[in-house]
């Protein structure tokens, strides 16, 4: 009996030596951070920013690989079948990702159950903006003019079902507009078919939107935060444009598949912790009309989970249909 309560006791010290022991030896080979999106796009822009510093402070490969599809289900589903060894991770739009759950009945995973969250990377409101040549100044005379010709305008969207078509969504239910939802691959195509006069409208991403306002390609009518961002002052936010509580945008973020260890997770947390709330980082991002957001893997699974409820409810009372 006292040989085998031994070796019971050294099986036991054995697997908890083990345990720390895979965040320390993490990573030991290059990471792949899919971005379910097509390049040019928020998440991708994030990404390739990210990547180069996590590189070097793990002198290990951090490799974008986009993998765009279905409003981004494409990529999440490949992440979500991967190896839970944190060696496979998503960056993505998170509103988009919990979103998902309501709008595609058939969607092969569960946003909230089949990934382990790992760390809120940043808030990019949305901008509301138009061609030049939409004859309009703002957001009154944008409403009016919708009105004026029902359906006639198009709005483009990223995807049917991700944040910035909920965003049209819910600024057509607040001021009675009727228009035609156009989709995209991906926020960059959306944003190139209004520049190239494909579409009239859209809701997109400040980060991956502000250089065709700043460059004159679009016509940028208000922002969808709550105060004025610093670095467009000029722009006024959509609420202070007569809805007020409007409030969205592109809250990005990192997930892996279920099931990866605790303390990989943790690791995983604190490096890109440490790497976004650099001054450096935060200024970068700060000019870009981005904010940097960082919590613990809990605080984003709490996040993630209030936020498919609520999308949920906004779905459901819409009468929307997505196909």
């Amino acid at each position: 009996m006292k040989r085998i309560a031994a070796v019971a006791a050294i099986t036991l010290f054995a697997a908890c030596a083990t345990f720390p022991a895979q965040a320390q030896q993490f990573p030991s080979k290059p990471i792949r951070l899919v971005v379910p999106y097509a390049a040019g796009g928020t998440s991708d822009i994030l990404a390739r920013q990210i990547g180069p510093m996590l590189t070097e402070t793990w002198r290990q490969p951090v490799i974008v690989e986009n993998k765009p599809g279905a409003n981004g289900n494409v990529g999440a589903d490949f992440v979500a079948r991967s190896t839970p060894d944190g060696y496979t991770l998503l960056l993505t739009d998170l509103g988009g990702l919990v979103i998902s759950a309501s709008v595609y009945p058939k969607l092969p995973f569960n946003p909230t159950k089949d990934f382990s969250p790992v760390v809120m990377v940043s808030y990019s409101p949305h901008v509301l903006a138009v061609h030049p040549a939409v004859e309009v100044r703002d957001v009154k005379e944008l409403v009016a003019m919708a009105k004026a010709h029902p359906g006639k305008l198009n709005f483009a969207i990223s995807g049917i079902g991700g944040a910035p078509h909920l965003a049209g969504i819910v600024f057509a239910q607040r001021t009675g507009v009727d228009w035609t939802y156009i989709p995209y691959k991906g926020g960059s195509d959306a944003v190139t078919g209004v520049v190239g006069g494909q579409a009239h409208v859209l809701f997109n991403g400040m980060l991956a939107t502000w250089p065709s306002v700043t460059g004159g390609k679009l016509k940028a009518l208000g922002i969808s935060s709550a105060e004025r961002v610093p670095s467009a002052a000029a722009t006024p936010t959509v609420a202070e444009q007569g809805l007020p509580g409007f409030e969205t945008g592109s809250f990005q973020g990192v997930v892996g598949p279920a099931g990866i260890p605790r303390d990989v997770v943790a690791k995983l947390n604190s490096e890109l912790t440490k790497a976004l709330n650099t001054t450096e980082m935060k200024e970068r991002f700060a000019k870009q009309g981005t904010d940097v957001r960082t919590g613990t893997p809990e605080s984003l699974g709490n996040w993630m989970r209030t936020e498919q409820a609520r999308w949920a409810k906004v779905v459901k009372e819409s009468g929307a249909k997505f196909e």
